[in-house]
């Protein structure tokens, strides 16, 4: 017997009904997806809230510090030195960029968080930029001019050094220099009290190289800078080495300090406090023996006993 069905009342097929009616499997399948992502979410929030900072190096072709190229190139004193300050500072994300002196000094200027870890201490510059403790030592600034030129030097030597203060005032010949570089507070000094027109700045990112050839064809006769730079730039530029002579700046120091310098922001200060502790451990000994390397002969072995001397004296304070 048939069951009468109401008229108003419409056949729902079983597909239809699947449709309508989600299936214990599917709620349960849903319910894990999102479970799945809710969970994936909680484990990459730690990750994208302690995203590393990064940490700007700016490096300059500066031998025997950094060079960039050539049969020496990643050889210098402060090549050596990067990844041992890298490795010793995993908290941060570390980004190498090559500038010439202005630029690197517009960056620590103006980036939130940028390090030099090449820079000479002077009051102006400890106004705006935190510097480490020494991390190397180097030989001073002094005078270059070619054998033949000698006697624009001869009436201002005094023991064999420079008057660099009488030479400068006298206006007669101009010096060369890298613009933005600090030469060691004392030199730099008499840099900034010299009158107008007695130096010719250079900008470029080959500065001493530019100033070398300058001197070269005659255009400029004095040149300031480090001798061991000034040796490898010649050679470069297959200057001989014994066409220049080298004279030392009286009032100066045989040797000066090197510093780390950052950008005088939060980031920066700590990452001073950092670097410090990491200078206080490195191993001096190897860094000073690599720039000994590029020494005369007979330079050497005061600079290793003046420079073991000077790191062990920093290491009791």
């Amino acid at each position: 017997m048939t069951r009468s069905r109401s008229p108003g009342c419409a056949k729902t097929e079983p597909s239809e009904l699947k449709r309508l009616m989600p299936s214990a499997s599917n709620r349960a399948h849903h319910w894990w997806t999102w479970r799945l992502f809710g969970l994936l979410f909680l484990l990459v929030l730690p990750a994208w809230a302690q995203a590393k900072p990064t940490l700007i190096w700016l490096l300059r072709d500066l031998p025997p510090l950094t060079i960039f190229e050539g049969p020496k190139k990643g050889q210098g004193v402060i090549d050596q030195l990067m990844p041992m300050l890298i490795a010793g500072m995993p908290q941060y994300e570390h980004t190498l960029m090559r500038v010439n002196r202005a630029r690197g000094i517009q960056m620590l200027h103006e980036h939130p968080f940028a390090c030099d870890p090449s820079l000479i201490w002077n009051k102006e510059r400890a106004q705006w930029i935190a510097f480490s403790i020494p991390a190397f030592r180097a030989v001073s600034n002094g005078l270059v001019v070619r054998q033949r030129d000698r006697d624009v030097l001869e009436s201002f030597l005094v023991e064999g050094e420079v008057d660099l203060s009488a030479f400068l005032a006298n206006g007669e010949r101009k010096v060369g220099v890298v613009a933005e570089r600090s030469y060691g507070e004392y030199i730099d000094t008499l840099l900034h009290q010299a009158p107008s027109g007695a130096l010719t700045p250079h900008y470029g990112n080959d500065a001493l190289s530019s100033l070398l050839s300058m001197q070269r064809l005659g255009r400029l006769q004095v040149v300031l800078g480090y001798w061991p730079e000034i040796r490898y730039q010649a050679r470069q530029a297959e200057i001989a080495e014994d066409e220049l002579l080298f004279f030392p700046i009286r009032g100066t120091g045989k040797y000066l300090s090197g510093h780390v310098g950052c950008t005088d922001t939060t980031s920066g200060r700590q990452a001073i406090t950092e670097i410090n502790q990491l200078l206080r451990t490195l191993p001096h000994e190897h860094l000073n023996q690599l720039y000994a390397d590029w020494l005369d002969p007979e330079r050497r072995q005061d600079y290793l006993e003046q420079a073991r001397i000077f790191f062990q004296q920093q290491a009791a304070q």
